[in-house]
């Protein structure tokens, strides 16, 4: 509570109540929480030591091997590069190919590209299908618009 100063009727030294809010405490808490707040953020931030391995760049002159794609048209037929294929032959289509390759192994990633129109459903099938053959390193390719 505060006191009012002057105005007012009444006794001369009636000094009376002023109903104004004294906002100098709520001004003082808010700044101490402030100066808590900026002084425990930065403690409370996490870093992780990684020890990564550097970054080797290839030898000038070599050309880094196709990858693997699977293209799916937005009709839903399937295509390992340029060549057509079906969902019951993906398994044994991708095996030749990465054969061939000489890529084959428990690392052998496949690509796949799927049209904007492909129904979800064919895409989960073509990826469940790589994955009951035993492929687990399986990339999406994303085209910028």
């Amino acid at each position: 509570m505060g006191a009012k100063m002057s105005g007012g009727g009444g006794d001369r030294f009636s000094l009376g109540q002023n109903a104004d809010i004294n906002v100098t405490p709520f001004v003082d808490v808010m700044l101490v929480l402030l100066i808590i707040f900026m002084v425990s953020i930065p403690a409370a931030t996490v870093s992780i030591k990684l020890d990564l391995p550097p970054a080797i760049p290839p030898p000038p002159g070599s050309k880094p091997k196709e990858p693997t794609l699977i293209n799916i048209a937005w009709t839903g037929a399937l295509y390992i590069g340029d060549k057509p294929t079906s969902v019951d032959t993906l398994v044994t289509d991708v095996t030749r190919e990465l054969t061939l390759k000489e890529e084959m192994g428990p690392d052998a990633r496949v690509y796949i590209r799927a049209d904007r129109q492909v129904r979800y459903g064919k895409f989960m099938e073509v990826m469940n299908t790589l994955q009951e053959g035993g492929f687990y390193q399986v990339a999406l390719i994303n085209e910028e618009l």
